[in-house]
């Protein structure tokens, strides 16, 4: 059912999620959005600036990285629109949501840009875990499926990462 306010339409989200189980979740999906962002910036900034031995192992890795977090913006900000909520999408909308830090200023050693990704798809990881709580809650198994998709690729991602540190 629609309703003309103004200039827009309205549309009534009946999927049967309550109104504010599916406000819940998509405030949450909107942190993952805005921390999935983020730690994409951050990926493909040390895409452009990593040196040293590990040069071509990292641009490359980095880059497999990157482009799969671009991959994933897209579902999870139409899953917040299929919830019936707008998704955010600016700089300042993502600087308030996002608990990652942005990419340093001076471009870190390969080894310190390593650590940062994998505690950054570690973080991710967690926020998704804290929105899958929501999602199962209200049996929302689009958003979960999602959501459990994400932890699987941040948690392989960060362990991947983390073995480039082992010595």
């Amino acid at each position: 059912m629609a309703k003309k306010t103004g200039k827009t339409v309205e549309w009534t989200v009946d999927i049967g999620i309550p109104a504010k189980e599916r406000e819940a979740i998509a405030e949450g999906l909107s942190r993952l959005l805005a921390d999935t962002y983020t730690l994409y910036l951050t990926t493909h900034n040390f895409h452009w600036n990593v040196t040293g031995p590990q040069f071509n192992t990292l641009h490359t890795m980095f880059m497999a990285q990157y482009t799969e977090l671009w991959n994933a913006v897209d579902p999870i900000a139409e899953r917040i629109r299929a919830l019936g909520f707008p998704a955010p999408g600016s700089y300042a909308a993502f600087g308030k949501l996002s608990g990652l830090p942005d990419a340093p200023s001076v471009p870190p050693k390969a080894t310190k840009m390593t650590e940062i990704l994998a505690k950054g798809h570690e973080a991710v990881a967690r926020t998704a875990r804290s929105v899958f709580e929501l999602a199962e809650a209200a049996s929302d198994q689009p958003s979960a499926d999602l959501l459990t998709q994400r932890m699987d690729i941040h948690e392989k991602t960060a362990w991947m990462l983390r073995a480039m540190l082992a010595e």
